[in-house]
C-alpha cells in the first residue's frame, strides 16, 4: 500500500479509537487476523460462555474457528442440525453468555456503533446482557458520520446481506436499497450506539484488513 494511503487510514482510526474510549468504550487496533486472535486471548478466558451474533467478518478473520477449538463453552448457532428452536434457545443463552462477538455495519469516526438488524438479537445481545461484548471491524466498516453508515448500508451491507441469504427482496437483485416492504426483508431493526453506560463494557477491536459487508 502506498504510504500516503497509508497515514490517511492510519489517522482515521487514530481518531476512531479515540472517540470510542470517549464515548466508554474500550478500543484496540491489531493488524491482522493473526494478531486479532491474540487479542481475543488477551480479552476471554478458557472455559468462558461465548456466543456470536451473525457476522461474515467473524467467519473471514478466523474467530468462529478459533472459539471452536473446545477452548470455549461456545454457543454455536452454526452447528449442522440445529431446529429453529434451537437456534431461538441460543439467542436466549447469549444474554447470560460471559462475552458476545459480533461485528458492526458501520464505525463512525466519532466512535459510533450503527447496526441493522433482521430478527434482532444480534443488536439486543449487543446492547444489553453479556458482561463483555467484542465488537471486530475491518477497516473498510469505518465511516465519518451516521449519514455514512446508513448509506454504507444501503448500498453493500443489505443487499450482498441478502443475496448471500437468498432473500426475495430488490435489493438481492438490483445491489441497492429500494426501502421495500417485501417479506423476506433483512433491514428491520436499526440501532445506534453513541455512548455505553458501562465503561468498557463493549470493547472494539479494528483490524487492518477488509472484512465482511
Amino acid at each position: 500500500m502506498d504510504k500516503n494511503v497509508r497515514w490517511v487510514i492510519d489517522k482515521r482510526i487514530t481518531r476512531t479509537m479515540e472517540n470510542l474510549e470517549k464515548n466508554n468504550m474500550d478500543a484496540y487496533y491489531v493488524a491482522d487476523s493473526e494478531s486479532l486472535s491474540e487479542k481475543i486471548g488477551e480479552l476471554i478466558d478458557d472455559g468462558d460462555t461465548v456466543s456470536v451474533g451473525g457476522s461474515m467478518t467473524l467467519f473471514e478473520a478466523g474467530v468462529i474457528d478459533m472459539l471452536r477449538s473446545g477452548k470455549y463453552n461456545f454457543l454455536d448457532r452454526y452447528s449442522p442440525g440445529l431446529t429453529k428452536e434451537d437456534i431461538k434457545e441460543i439467542y436466549r443463552k447469549s444474554f447470560s453468555a460471559d462475552a458476545y462477538f459480533a461485528s458492526s455495519n458501520a464505525l463512525t469516526e466519532d466512535g459510533e456503533l450503527y447496526n441493522v438488524d433482521g430478527t434482532g438479537n444480534r443488536v439486543a445481545s449487543i446492547i444489553y446482557g453479556p458482561d463483555k461484548v467484542i465488537v471486530v471491524v475491518g477497516v473498510n466498516k469505518i465511516v465519518k458520520n451516521v449519514d455514512e453508515a446508513i448509506e454504507r448500508n444501503k448500498r453493500w451491507a443489505a443487499p450482498a446481506n441478502a443475496k448471500r441469504l437468498d432473500r426475495k427482496t430488490p435489493c438481492a437483485s438490483l445491489g441497492y436499497c429500494t426501502n421495500c416492504d417485501s417479506p423476506d426483508r433483512i433491514c428491520n431493526n436499526y440501532t445506534l450506539i453513541r455512548k455505553q453506560g458501562q465503561q468498557g463494557r463493549i470493547k472494539v477491536i479494528i483490524v487492518g484488513e477488509n472484512f465482511g459487508y
